[in-house]
């Protein structure tokens, strides 16, 4: 394969935000949810020269005095609250990664506050909130950056130019798949118990719905529940939508039909574990599919190649294709592939020298690597520059809507018609209910 020199999708642009750092002094930032995933990622801010973490905040305590210990040396404050966080003036920008029913509020307030956010995806529970997050951010002028860490991948970035540049041909369809298997009852129900110590439920129930604590509510669990996230398509499938928003330069679907079913009711929670969805985009269709019984996902392995969340020998569970009139450009966290189509007349049997077949494009595979790191670096130069840069709150928002949308689509049971300018369904004024939720009181701290 040629090597090329990359550029990352999140390379600095002009518009600027009122406060930045300068180039030697310190960024000082805090964590909201301090998992293992905002661990993770926060380690990547600390990284960039100057970085300092001063708090770490989460409803469970032990895992805030975790993030201060393991991140901090045990110097970063510690708090359940996320209010008494923003009230230190000397933190520059916060990191939320709760789940996803806590995104909104707190990046909302951090912003007014006059803090920069990095927000881990989903950008936001429903359509309307990550609209409110959006206003936030232009109304303050602070910069709102989605944690969708394939914008900072090279890779990603080259697929990008592929299909742009036409070297796959013509491309009208597009394809995205997750899968893995929790058939019978991988993820068995339990019965309802007392929190551990430690934790505020109610605080982190938040504005969801009144729920006795359940383990399978709690930690990494609550993503099997509408409740607290979205499905498996805002939380595997936003990353990859947003990189087909990206590769094929598009914003929003105009048109969404969809079926969901819940394949294993033994199991826990109330999200679809077999997930279909149809987007009709200006000059393309695009095909989500969540399959939670079966991991093999589409397309074959080849020699040599690693995939993002492979097992066993056989199964590629993660990916998102492009299907162009010269090739199929096949791509995933940490790599893509290119499978020429043969040219026209060419024998159906390949002849016994595969050279002498003749192709319409070149055979390629780059084998890369997760930007989760890259991506939390380019947060905080953008930080400390002051400046947004390509990946914006806007590119966050549009992914995780065009997500919420083939849930809406799957539960309404009827293809929507969404008016991209107005965000809203046309005609259709029950899913348009979708779009938002009651905010549970005394949580019910942003307008929606």
């Amino acid at each position: 394969m040629e090597r090329r020199q990359f550029v990352t999708a999140g390379a600095l642009t002009a518009v600027s935000a009122s406060r930045a750092a300068g180039a030697n002094e310190r960024v000082i930032v805090a964590l909201i949810g301090c998992g293992g995933r905002g661990r993770q990622v926060m380690r990547g801010l600390l990284e960039e020269p100057g970085t300092e973490l001063a708090a770490a905040c989460d409803v469970y305590l032990p895992n805030a005095e975790r993030a201060s210990n393991d991140l901090a040396g045990g110097r970063a404050k510690t708090l359940q609250d996320f209010r008494r966080l923003l009230e230190i003036k000397d933190v520059d920008a916060v990191m939320i990664s709760t789940p996803d029913h806590w995104h909104s509020i707190p990046a909302v307030l951090a912003l007014e506050a006059g803090k920069h956010v990095y927000v881990e995806k989903p950008f936001a529970l429903t359509i309307r909130e990550g609209r409110a997050m959006v206003e936030a951010a232009r109304r303050t002028n602070r910069i709102l950056f989605p944690g969708t860490q394939h914008r900072s991948a090279p890779h990603i970035a080259e697929a990008a130019r592929m299909v742009q540049s036409g070297e796959i041909g013509d491309v009208p369809f597009v394809r995205v798949w997750n899968s893995g298997n929790i058939a019978p009852d991988i993820q068995k129900k339990a019965p309802d118990s007392d929190p551990p110590a430690g934790l505020d439920w109610d605080f982190y129930l938040g504005p969801s719905p009144a729920a006795p604590f359940n383990r399978m509510r709690f930690l990494t669990n609550y993503r099997l529940f509408y409740d607290y996230a979205g499905g498996y398509i805002t939380d595997f499938g936003n990353h990859r939508v947003d990189s087909v928003h990206q590769i094929m330069s598009a914003a929003s679907p105009h048109t969404i039909s969809a079926a969901g079913r819940r394949l294993c009711p033994a199991n826990a929670g109330d999200i679809f574990d077999l997930h279909v969805v149809t987007y009709q985009y200006p000059g393309f269709v695009m095909e989500y599919a969540a399959c939670w019984v079966n991991s093999h996902g589409l397309g074959g392995r080849s020699p040599g190649m690693r995939y993002y969340g492979m097992r066993g020998l056989y199964n590629r569970p993660h990916g998102f294709a492009f299907y162009g009139t010269k090739a199929a450009l096949y791509v995933d966290r940490i790599g893509y592939e290119v499978f020429p189509e043969v040219q026209p007349g060419a024998p159906y049997a390949a002849p016994p020298d595969e050279g002498a077949v003749k192709y319409r494009a070149e055979r390629k595979t780059f084998q890369g690597a997760d930007a989760t790191a890259a991506h939390a670096h380019n947060f905080v130069r953008q930080v400390r520059s002051g400046r947004k840069g390509a990946v914006d709150e806007m590119t966050g928002h549009l992914a995780t809507t065009a997500c919420h949308l083939g849930t809406i689509a799957a539960k309404v049971g009827r293809t929507l018609k969404w008016n991209a300018e107005r965000e809203d369904l046309e005609g259709d004024p029950e899913a348009s209910r979708l779009l938002t939720r009651e905010l549970r009181k005394p949580y019910d701290w942003i307008r929606l």
